[in-house]
């Protein structure tokens, strides 16, 4: 049996997926086990999630997410889509050691939300001003509880959470 990551054949094993409503697993080999293990990636191993993140088997696309995730490989994460119950145990192995961010309201906010602005916002190095009541979807938090990722006329950029207001699900 091959790798459903990289197609290796050496040492291929089962790999359990935390958090998977089914116990879901992934035959995966030696190679990517070690390094998602070790979250030390290289790189160059990985391009191969070109391919397998577009697997019709949803446990391999949320391995290779969490893998993408973990890289910080924004512009191949947006690519991918998730139904939100799957998104949630997806990251939910994440969750655990993430910092709480809040928008102005005290909303708490999680990745994947959309947010709309609450204020115009200059964005410093990107030559426009980001307006009242522009709708940023799909977020991504940072290391930072106070700033959020998102993509704003084309430009991603990082907002302050305090200018933000949850969109309701």
């Amino acid at each position: 049996m091959d790798c459903a990551l990289c197609s290796s054949s050496n040492g291929v094993c089962k790999f359990e997926l935390e958090f998977a409503p089914n116990n879901e697993s992934v035959e995966i080999c030696d190679t990517c086990k070690s390094q998602i293990d070790s979250k030390e990636f290289d790189t160059t191993h990985w391009h191969c999630l070109s391919d397998s993140m577009w697997s019709e088997d949803l446990a391999t696309q949320a391995l290779a997410y969490r893998v993408l995730r973990d890289m910080g490989d924004q512009d191949r994460l947006e690519q991918m889509y998730f139904e939100d119950s799957d998104l949630k145990w997806i990251n939910a192995d994440k969750a655990i050691d993430e910092v709480i961010c809040k928008d102005s309201n005290g909303a708490r906010l999680f990745a994947g939300d959309s947010v709309t602005l609450i204020k115009d916002l200059v964005v410093k190095g990107g030559g426009f001003t980001a307006k009242r009541g522009t709708l940023v979807k799909g977020i991504a938090l940072t290391d930072n509880p106070e700033h959020i990722e998102g993509r704003v006329n084309g430009q991603r950029i990082v907002l302050v959470s305090n200018f933000l207001k949850k969109v309701a699900d």
